[in-house]
Formats: C-alpha cells, structure tokens, sequence
C-alpha cells in the first residue's frame, strides 16, 4: 500500500512544472502546488464525514484511488487548456489527498508499537517514490529518446499506479471505521475534537511550527525540477530521488534516532535540515555546482523524516483511538493544507513576479530566491526552538494527577 501510495505521487508531483514549462505554461507551474493543499484542506471533511463513520478504510481507499486514476488518465488532453487542465488536476487531488491520512491510519490501526513499527512500514512508500523517479528517467527516457518529463508519460503512469493501487486496496485488512456511530459535527470533522484533546502548549506550538514550515517546502517541490533544468541536468526525475533514497536510510535509523534524541530534538535536526538545503542551493546556483546541488538533495532524508514522519509519530501518540483519524487529518490539513497552499503562492509570485518568472531566471538570480525559504525556515526553527516544552506539559499532566 504504501509504495504505491507514493510511486503515484512522485510520479507526476516531481514533474508536472517541467511539463507545463515545456507546453506553454510556464507562468502557471505554481498552480499544480495550490490546488494541491487546497484538496488536503477539503480531505478533512471527507474523511470526517465519511471515512471515519460509514465505510471500511481499505474500501474508502481503493473507490479514491480508482477515480483519481480515471481523472489523471484525462489531464493531458487538457494540454492546450490551461484553466481546465489545472481544474482536472484539482479534481484528480481531491481524490487523492483524503488517502494519505486514510493510509496513515490504516496502518496505525494494525500495529502496535508506533516508533519501532511505522518507520518501517513507511520507508515503502520513501522506496515507491524513489521507484518512480528512477523509472521515469532510467525506463521511460530511453524508450521514447527525449526528456520524459517533457511528455504526458508521468501523467499517464501515475494514472496506471491509482488504479492498480485502487484494485490492489479492497485486498487490503479490514479496518472498520473508527467514528461510527458518533455525532456528526463541524468540529469533528475539520479535527477541533482531537485538537482540544490534544491540544496543549507544547502541541499547539508545534501545529503552528508544522505549518510555517511547510511555507518554504512549497518552494522546494515546485521549483528544484525548474532549477536542475536550469543547472543542465537531463534527468530531472532520477536526480531528485536521490533526496528518498537518503530517506529510506534515515527512516530506518528513525527508531534508533528516537531513542536517543527524543521528539524536539528530531523536529529541530529536521528544521535545520531545511535552512541547510536552501543555503546549498543559493550558493550552488551561480556555477551550477551539481554536488552542492546533490548535497542539498540527499538532505531530503533528513529534512523529511526527522521533521513529518516524527510529526505523524508524535500526533498519533497523543491520540486516543476514537480521534486518531481526526488527528491525523487535521495534520495533513495545517501541513499539505494551509502551509503549503500559503507557501505556493509565495514561492509563485516571488518566482514570476520578483525574478521575473522563466523568461528572465538565470543561474546568477536563483540565489536571490533560495535565501528567501532559507531565511524562513531558520527563523522558524529558532522560534520553534524557544517555545516547544513537551517534558513541562507532561510534568503538569503528573502533578495534577498525584
């Protein structure tokens, strides 16, 4: 489940923006990073409303993944029609996005032990996304003698993936739902039920950090394909799996990790990961220096790992059964959701606007964009640093129980 979960993905997610720049929609490659969060704010409702009270998880899954494969199967014919190409990737997210907080929970539901068990479970999906970068690069570009990404063929191969994981997830263990026969609010829905259960100091500090943080990530998935295509590199795809491949390595460290930094040390080592990243990237751009570029992928282990799956572990922690899904989908729904919708404006317009979009970029202004994500993410990190105290809100948890 999970490799497919994120072979679909990392199939299209890493080079749509090429594909749009190389078919006349270069000031719109922004557009597939918005409407994107915008399905992960609506997912919420989904799974509130439906997942968690009416139907199996497993059979939720495969009917989501079955039509958004349909939808991706029409998105290229809708090439030539900007609006209607960006509302069929809409629609194809709207499918989509609900199934990453479905799939976390399915998992959660069956295993016992979360630091030791989910890592290990969820490098499947760090390996799916590694698969479908290396295939479209190392399979599809030979075969057809040009840039894949160019070409619908990620399109079409994420459709094939949705639909084979959509029939592949009625296989899946049953997994009733977890909120039948409870009362259906607003609140519930959007997840301020597991929010006021969970929700003290030290939580709230890190919702807030999560979705600054995911301002500047929207940056990254955006524009590091432009920016490699910029910097000569012909396998786009390929190169940007390097960043799961250090994630597969990482995660499988992530039990080990645990036991000796604890919580806020791993966030905070995932924070810096991303200043890091960026800096990299700023000063790797005016030559094209391909192992600064490199560096600062590899990075991707660290910077996604010790900060979302150690967040996905935390959050479900906290969370009693009856909220788990609640939880989790209002995590996707401040990350994937608010934070990177903010941050793919942002990064849009700075791109367009400031620098004067892909007709005027050059190596030497791709630092004057870089720093700006760097700066972001660092400031974050220092004020995450300050203000998270877990271990305070536990002693006060004790205290009032003796």
């Amino acid at each position: 489940m999970m490799f497919l979960q994120f072979f679909i993905w990392g199939a299209w997610y890493t080079t749509i923006a090429v594909y749009m720049t190389h078919h006349g929609m270069e000031t719109l490659t922004h557009w597939p990073y918005t409407v994107n969060p915008i399905a992960a704010i609506v997912a919420p409702f989904f799974l509130g409303l439906v997942a968690d009270r009416y139907f199996a998880t497993e059979k939720v899954l495969g009917v989501l993944h079955l039509l958004g494969g349909v939808v991706m199967f029409l998105v290229p014919q809708a090439t030539g029609a900007p609006a209607a190409f960006i509302l069929l990737l809409l629609l194809y997210n709207l499918c989509y996005m609900p199934t990453l907080g479905l799939a976390n929970s399915l998992a959660f539901h069956h295993i016992q032990s979360q630091e030791r068990q989910f890592p290990l479970i969820r490098v499947f999906g760090t390996l799916g996304w590694i698969v479908a970068g290396l295939f479209i690069s190392w399979v599809l570009g030979p075969l057809i003698g040009a840039v894949p990404e160019q070409t619908p063929l990620p399109i079409y191969t994420t459709a094939t993936a949705s639909v084979l994981l959509g029939l592949f997830s009625f296989s899946l263990p049953h997994t009733p739902p977890p909120g039948v026969g409870q009362r259906v609010s607003l609140r519930s829905i959007v997840g301020l039920d597991a929010l006021t259960q969970l929700g003290d100091r030290a939580f709230s500090v890190f919702i807030v950090a999560s979705l600054l943080l995911c301002i500047p990530l929207a940056a990254y998935y955006n524009f590091t394909q432009i920016f490699l295509g910029d910097a000569g590199v012909t396998r786009i795809a390929a190169t940007q799996s390097f960043g799961q491949m250090s994630e597969v390595v990482f995660m499988l460290l992530m039990p080990l990790m645990f036991a000796r930094l604890g919580v806020k040390r791993m966030l905070m080592v995932g924070m810096a990961a991303w200043v890091l990243r960026y800096a990299l990237f700023a000063i790797a751009a005016p030559n094209a220096m391909f192992s600064l570029i490199l560096i600062g992928i590899l990075l991707h282990g660290v910077c996604y790992d010790f900060f979302f799956v150690t967040g996905q572990i935390y959050v479900d922690k906290k969370s009693t059964p009856a909220v788990r899904g609640q939880a989790q989908g209002f995590l996707v729904l401040v990350t994937y959701g608010i934070g990177m919708l903010i941050g793919a404006q942002v990064a849009g317009n700075v791109y367009n606007r400031l620098l004067g979009g892909a007709a005027a970029m050059t190596l030497e202004r791709w630092p004057s964009f870089w720093v700006l994500p760097a700066g972001f993410a660092a400031v974050v990190l220092v004020l995450f640093a300050l203000l998270f105290r877990p271990g305070v809100a536990r002693a006060r948890e004790s205290v009032a129980a003796d």
